[in-house]
C-alpha cells in the first residue's frame, strides 16, 4: 500500500471530482455467468448505495470496463451513474478521454480496480483503491485496500472512507437518520 498521512488523505479527498470504478471484481465478485442469450452479474446493494452517496456528496461517478454488458448498462442507469464506458480494455485511453471531456486532471480522480487491466487507472488516481481480494500486485499501486471483497461491499468501503475524509459522512448519515435519503423508487441500492 502507498501510505498517506491523514492530512494528505483529507487534502486529496477534498480535491476529488470523479470516482471511476471497474465492474468485474469490483462491483461484482468477478464471476461472469454466461446464459444462452445474455450475461448475468450480481451486484451488492451496499455498493449501489455507496454510488448514490458519492453522487450526493458531489462526486461524478464513472464506470470503465473492458467488457460490454446489458446488465451493467441497466445497473448504471438505475444508479444514475454519470459516465459509462464499456468495451474498452485500454482503460488508460478511455480514462484520458473521459477526463479530457470533463476538463479534469488526475488530481481530481479516485479509482477502484482489482486486476492488472486496472493498473493504468490506479496509477493515475489521486486516491486509488482495490477490494480485499484484488490481485496482490495491485497493493503497491493503491492507497486503500477495502476490507470487503469485490462485489461484497468494497465500493461502499471506499466511498465511506472518501466521505469521512471529505467531512461529509456525518451530514449524509444524519439525512438518512432523518428519513431524507434517496426515494425508494430511485433504486439507490
Amino acid at each position: 500500500m502507498k501510505d498517506l498521512a491523514p492530512e494528505e488523505l483529507i487534502r486529496r479527498a477534498r480535491a476529488l471530482r470523479l470516482l471511476v470504478l471497474d465492474v468485474d471484481g469490483v462491483l461484482t465478485d468477478g464471476r461472469i455467468v454466461l446464459g444462452v442469450e445474455e450475461e448475468l452479474k450480481a451486484f451488492h446493494a451496499q455498493d449501489g448505495l455507496g454510488i448514490t452517496l458519492a453522487r450526493e456528496a458531489g462526486l461524478a461517478v464513472g464506470i470503465i470496463t473492458g467488457r460490454s454488458s446489458r446488465c451493467v448498462a441497466r445497473r448504471a442507469a438505475e444508479l444514475k451513474v454519470d459516465h459509462l464506458v464499456q468495451g474498452r480494455p485500454d482503460k488508460d485511453a478511455a480514462l484520458s478521454e473521459l477526463l479530457e471531456s470533463l476538463g479534469l486532471g488526475d488530481h481530481q480522480l479516485a479509482a477502484m480496480g482489482d486486476d492488472w487491466i486496472d493498473l493504468p487507472m490506479l496509477r493515475r488516481a489521486a486516491l486509488a483503491a482495490c477490494p480485499a481480494d484484488a490481485r496482490p500486485e495491485l497493493a503497491g499501486h493503491c492507497h486503500v485496500m477495502a476490507s470487503a471483497r469485490g462485489g461484497q461491499g468494497a465500493v461502499r468501503d471506499f466511498v465511506d472512507l472518501l466521505l469521512k475524509a471529505r467531512g461529509q459522512h456525518k451530514d449524509l448519515l444524519e439525512r438518512y437518520l432523518m428519513g431524507r435519503g434517496p426515494a425508494a423508487s430511485a433504486q439507490g441500492q
